[in-house]
């Protein structure tokens, strides 16, 4: 199982972490809402552990766009005791569980546990953007109408790519994300497939090399992941 711990205090994500992990569970910490979303659109967490009362983007608008954004994680949301009025909210805005702060890890764990338990949902088959498409069930990808004869690995790429939304996404994030084994960045392993993948895409060019952060797609949005028709 693996879930990420959401909270701007390092030192309690940290703490929360590391005792999940001694449960055998991979535990990632982002310490704000926006980290949080960039890293949920890579995709494979089972839980997010949120704590509603993050400063800048509120824990209930990283809810709300778990849910617009179709990202397929569970959320536990951690609320603080003066919001206890509030708990029946907490599913309207997305999450499929609260818990109250203070709580002790056995607590955490069974509620953690409890919804990784639960069947994820399915994500879209196809996702598109800026006319190109990727058909995930069938291994197919078009832009404009036009397909386009790509490799495992140039799929694999320009899937992470759609699916995060216009937001960065790291070479190692790429490597860890498609390929199944390890690759060393020093190898030109993901500057090599994006040379051949932007030449298959062709004109004008759809992704961008962000010094020193990464890559992300540009272009204008087809409204998100959706399965055609």
């Amino acid at each position: 199982m693996r879930v990420l711990v959401v909270k701007d205090e390092e030192s309690l994500a940290e703490a929360i972490g590391a005792g999940l992990r001694r449960d055998a569970i991979t535990a990632e910490t982002a310490r704000d809402g926006r980290e949080a979303l960039a890293k949920l659109r890579l995709g494979g967490y089972d839980v997010l552990v949120l704590d509603r009362d993050l400063p800048g983007l509120h824990g209930d608008e990283v809810c709300r766009q778990v849910v617009v954004q179709r990202l397929l994680t569970r959320v536990l949301m951690l609320t603080s005791p003066g919001t206890v009025h509030h708990r029946p909210d907490a599913p309207g805005l997305g999450a499929d569980d609260y818990l109250t702060k203070p709580f002790t890890h056995e607590e955490l764990l069974a509620r953690v546990l409890a919804l990784g338990r639960r069947p994820r949902p399915v994500p879209a088959p196809v996702i598109a953007h800026a006319g190109v498409t990727v058909d995930t069930a069938r291994g197919l990808a078009a832009r404009d109408g036009r397909p386009l004869a790509l490799s495992h690995t140039e799929l694999g790429v320009l899937e992470v790519l759609l699916r995060a939304r216009g937001a960065v996404v790291s070479g190692d994030d790429l490597i860890e994300e498609v390929w199944e084994e390890h690759t060393s960045y020093r190898t030109n392993a993901v500057r090599v497939t994006l040379g051949t993948l932007r030449a298959k895409l062709g004109d004008p060019p759809l992704i961008e090399t962000v010094p020193g952060a990464g890559f992300r797609m540009t272009g204008g949005p087809d409204g998100g992941d959706g399965a055609d028709g």
